[in-house]
Formats: structure tokens, sequence, C-alpha cells
């Protein structure tokens, strides 16, 4: 295959102009524009029926997925691999001045150059080799390459022995509603079509891994992310009588002071290490002002995850909340008693013991306490907040396990630690499975036809770092781990689900084979041209041919 350079471009540029902000109009209206391009290719004129336009399922937004397949010529076979990748992007409030020019390269790369600027961003902003906007690296560009190379197999389906099936998806930057809702579709495209999935390419951004970095990435499998989550009650009292209450505040600080970036946290497998935990919010539950101390917390935290299944995690974050709640009753009591030595008054603090409980174990330990009344009601309760639709997960966790502590008829303090949001799965991709050695070995043969037209190193590492759909299409963990988990997330209702029988059901290595920029996320948004238009879509044309030759 031979990269037509001008025409990429174009391509990439064409995505970006259409806004394609998640949880908005836009996001809707791109769909369209990508499964209108794919209808008109002639293959698909002729072959209508293998382009859909697919409405997500249990999801408050109205946005669709695109999915579309080439059935190889070469030789008639089931094995299909799986082209994946989001269109949406994050917001452009970020361009602030600029937000108008965010999805036009050409003038923003125009308006960045008149601005004093780091010295990185400014050589790249006079280079013809970048180009800059919302969404020209997360992920356009990805987008770009899979329509490229899904144009080229249209064309040339006797270079295929098996099938090629691009999945287009919505809503990855907010909570994964297209690949969740895709992943029931292909379940029925496998089973019409008789379709094998063998191995799936994501194409989502890559980027250097530190300062000075020349190296182009290709990963295997994907890091997984977890948001454990902590409810933490009190006692109150007024300001006035300090010591006769217990702040949770006080707890929640020592919590998040034993979990921020604490490198015991950190996830080693095949020795690839996850970033440390950080916190993600951290307050108190007091609705106003008044001179009572809080009665209750809540706080959560990014973790991410490689080997460690949701029950390790949990009983690793017992423990360090344990410690974390411990410290917080030695440094009251050695507060207080110092306060009334300076004070003269009796030293008299009340007895308090640390009570660390996942929510399993909080829940069955109050159910125990009312039975079927309790349950019936925090049922009632859970199914009135889905009615409500647009409350955030994170906010119905909370509120339901505030409704479960108020059920305890001990009122001591509690740190109650749970999930708060849906698991993104990690998935470890191993040379010990025929599946895996397969995929690996295409990429190591990929990599060595395609260095020698890139002048930097590409590297094959595993767990792709940043988070992606490609969660969505394996799992590593076993029955147990996923009870658990599903065990420890307060919330009812479809939408909150992690449908693991979709994702077993599909079930394939994962990797992700994308294009190179810097600032996802940020105002400087930028793709490097040369690697990502002509070095992708032939690295991942390469992969699909070594997997899928035609004899």
């Amino acid at each position: 295959m031979k990269v037509n350079r001008t025409e990429m471009e174009q391509l990439v540029k064409d995505l970006i102009s259409h806004a394609s902000v998640v949880n908005t109009q836009g996001e809707r209206e791109m769909a369209e524009v990508l499964y209108r391009y794919i209808v008109e290719l002639p293959y698909f004129q002729q072959r209508p029926e293998q382009v859909l336009l697919t409405r997500t399922y249990h999801d408050y937004q109205e946005r669709y997925n695109v999915i579309a397949y080439v059935r190889g010529s070469a030789v008639q076979s089931s094995e299909t691999v799986i082209l994946m990748g989001h269109f949406d992007t994050v917001g452009m409030d970020d361009y602030g001045a600029w937000q108008g020019q965010a999805t036009d390269p050409d003038q923003l790369k125009h308006i960045i150059r008149e601005y004093q600027l780091p010295p990185e961003v400014q050589a790249h902003a006079h280079s013809e080799d970048w180009l800059f906007g919302r969404g020209s690296v997360d992920m356009k560009s990805g987008v770009a390459s899979h329509l490229y190379v899904l144009k080229h197999f249209a064309q040339h389906p006797e270079e295929l022995q098996g099938n090629i099936l691009v999945v287009l998806t919505s809503d990855e930057e907010d909570s994964s509603h297209g690949i969740r809702s895709a992943l029931k579709d292909l379940r029925r495209i496998k089973e019409k079509e008789g379709f094998a999935f063998i191995a799936a390419i994501n194409s989502d951004y890559t980027s250097a891994r530190y300062s000075g970095d020349e190296n182009r990435y290709i990963y295997v499998g994907t890091v997984g992310k977890l948001l454990p989550t902590f409810f933490i009650a009190g006692k109150e009292t007024h300001v006035g009588q300090v010591f006769e209450g217990f702040d949770p505040n006080l707890i929640i600080s020592e919590l998040t002071r034993e979990i921020d970036y604490n490198p015991l946290l950190c996830d080693e497998l095949y020795g690839e290490w996850t970033l440390p935990p950080v916190s993600l919010k951290q307050t108190d539950l007091k609705p106003f002002y008044d001179v009572q101390t809080p009665l209750t917390a809540f706080a959560y935290y990014n973790l991410f995850v490689h080997s460690w299944s949701p029950d390790q995690v949990l009983e690793k974050l017992k423990a360090h909340g344990l410690r974390a709640f411990e410290r917080a009753i030695e440094t009251y009591q050695e507060r207080y008693e110092l306060y009334g030595k300076l004070s003269g008054t009796r030293f008299d603090p009340p007895p308090i013991q640390p009570r660390v409980y996942t929510f399993e174990e909080y829940y069955q330990r109050v159910k125990a306490q009312h039975g079927s009344t309790f349950e019936r009601t925090i049922g009632d309760f859970c199914q009135h907040v889905v009615e409500q639709q647009t409350l955030d997960i994170r906010s119905y966790a909370c509120r339901v396990v505030e409704q479960v502590w108020k059920w305890d008829k001990v009122k001591e303090p509690v740190m109650i630690v749970f999930y708060s949001n849906l698991y993104i799965p990690r998935v470890a991709v191993s040379e010990q499975t025929a599946e895996g050695s397969r995929l690996i070995r295409a990429i190591g043969q990929a990599v060595e036809q395609v260095q020698p037209d890139c002048p930097k190193p590409i590297v094959m590492k595993k767990f792709y770092p940043y988070i992606s759909d490609m969660s969505y299409m394996a799992l590593s963990d076993g029955e147990q781990s996923i009870h658990t988990y599903e065990q420890n997330v307060p919330v009812w209702g479809e939408r909150y689900r992690l449908n693991v029988e979709d994702i077993r059901a599909i079930n394939v290595p994962v990797c992700n084979i994308g294009p190179y920029g810097f600032d996802a996320h940020k105002k400087f948004e930028r793709l490097e041209l040369t690697y990502s238009l002509e070095i992708v879509p032939l690295l991942t044309y390469s992969v699909i041919r070594h997997l899928l030759a035609a004899a």
C-alpha cells in the first residue's frame, strides 16, 4: 500500500473541521459525516448492508457509532481484524480567544505563530511537519488512518485472507458509552456473518514518554483504571466544643497523604510500572455554612493497574485506609492532650476505634441489623436516583453509601471504601497464548518491514499508558474479581453496568498503533504529520497483512 500524503492530510483537516465535542450535537453530526464518507465508497455502494450507523444503548444522549466491514476475497475465511477508534474530542474552552479557530488547523497555526510561546511549541508552529487543532492527535488523525486503510482494502479485497471491520465510536472522552454499546453490535455482526475476531488495532494518540524521548511507540495491551472511593463519617460538634467531635476532614486529609503519589500503589507486570495514584476529588458533604463541624466526607483517587484485580486493590486500600484512620486518631489525641496542658483543662478524649469496611462488608453488616425493609428502601432509593438520569455516577454512588450509613445503628466514625465509576479493565496480552503470540509476531514483522522508512525508532511496549476503549475488548480479570468489583459499586441500573458478557464475547488481544504528537487535551494539541499520516497507516496495513495474508 502506498500512502497519498496529500489525501491523508486533507482527510485529517476535514475531520478536525467538524467539531465533535463529547456530549454535544457535534458528536452526533460527526458520526453522520463518517457514515457518509464510507457509504459513498464504490465497494460499499454495492454492499450498503456492510455499513451501519447504530445508536448507543442505555444512553441519556442521542449519539451514534459507525461500523463497516470488508470481506477478503483471496480466500474465504472467518478470521477478522477489528480496527477501532473514537471520533469525539474534549471541549475547546482551553483555547480561550482562539476557540473559533480550534477546528481550523491552518488559521490556528497562523495565529499561534504570532505569540511568544515555549520554544518547542514555537518550533512546531513554524514547521511544515506539524498540524495544530482540537482532535488533531486525539484522535481525528487515527480515525483518518483507519479510514484510509479501510478504503484501500475496499479497493483491494483480494489482498485479504479474512476480513477487516472498522468500528468508530462516540463518547470515549466521558464514559465510553460508544464502545460499550458497540460491543452489542459487534456480537450481532459476529453471529450473523460468522466472523471470528482475532485481534483489535486501536489508533489513539502516542507521545514521548519522557523529555528527549525520540521513540515512536506501539503498545500491546492497555492499562486498567479503577476509581477507589472513600466515604468517611466522623462525629459532628459545635466549633466551640471542638474536641467533643471528630472531624472527618482530618481522616480524609491523612488518607490523601497516604495514597497520593505513593509508589507502593504502583503495579508492575512484564517489567512495566503504572503511575502512582492521585486524588481526583476530596470534599466534605456539608451542604451549607454553619458553626457545626462536618459529619461526613468523600474522596476518590485515580488508580492504574497492570496485574492487580479489583478485589486485590480493595484489600490494599483497606490497609492504607486503616493506617490513615489510625494516624488521624493519634493526631487528634496528641493535639487534644497538648491543648489540655496549655489551657489547663482536663484531657478526656472520647474513645475512637478505626473502623474500615468495603462497601460489600458494610452493606451486609447493616442488612443484618434491619433485614428486608432496609434492602427494599435502598432499592427504591436507587431507582429514584436512576430516574433522575443526569446525576453524576460518582455522586450517585456516594449518595447510596450515605443512605446505607444512615441505617447503621452504630454511630461511631467509620470509613467505607468502594468503587464509584465503571471499571476500565486492564488488558494484558501474553506471548504465552496463541492469539497474543500471533499479534505480537505480526507487529514485530510489520515494524521490521516499515522501520527503514521511519527515521525514528519504532518501539513495541506493553500496556498503553492512557485510558482508552481498548479496555473493553478483552478481560484479564477472573470471574471472582469481577464479581467483587460489582458488589462494591453501589449503583443500580443498566447504564452503570460493566457489560462483562459482551466483552467476553469479543475477547481479542489489542494493540495501539497511533499518531504521534503532543499536548492532547490542551490548547497546543498538535500532530507530527510524517509519522502520523505516512508511517501509521503503513504499520496498520502491514500488521493486518501479516495477520490476514493472502496465500
